[in-house]
């Protein structure tokens, strides 16, 4: 049973991403682009992180698949804020 959530929370997972790869090559502007990744590819993550944690043998991997999911969602949002700031100076040709 175990068995069948971690395949069906990882195959959710990997829709997200591969929604956010053809948001990414589909979608006209840079915001749009940004959006389409960081909220399909935390979605992903998190969901291939859950399938993974149900598999972990002790609690301490289950904390430390939380803190790498954490840390990657720091760090997505951070690059695209950082992205989007770029995008509007050069937008506004400041």
């Amino acid at each position: 049973m175990i068995d069948l959530a971690t395949y069906a929370f990882t195959g959710i997972g990997l829709v997200f991403f591969v929604a956010g790869t053809v948001g990414l090559l589909r979608f006209p502007d840079v915001f749009s682009r940004l959006h389409a990744l960081t909220k399909a590819d935390n979605l992903g993550l998190g969901f291939i992180a859950l399938g993974v944690a149900l598999q972990a043998e002790t609690w301490r991997q289950v904390a430390m698949i939380a803190v790498i999911w954490a840390l990657a969602l720091l760090a997505a949002g951070t690059v695209s804020q950082l992205i989007a700031r770029d995008a509007l100076i050069k937008r506004d040709g400041r």
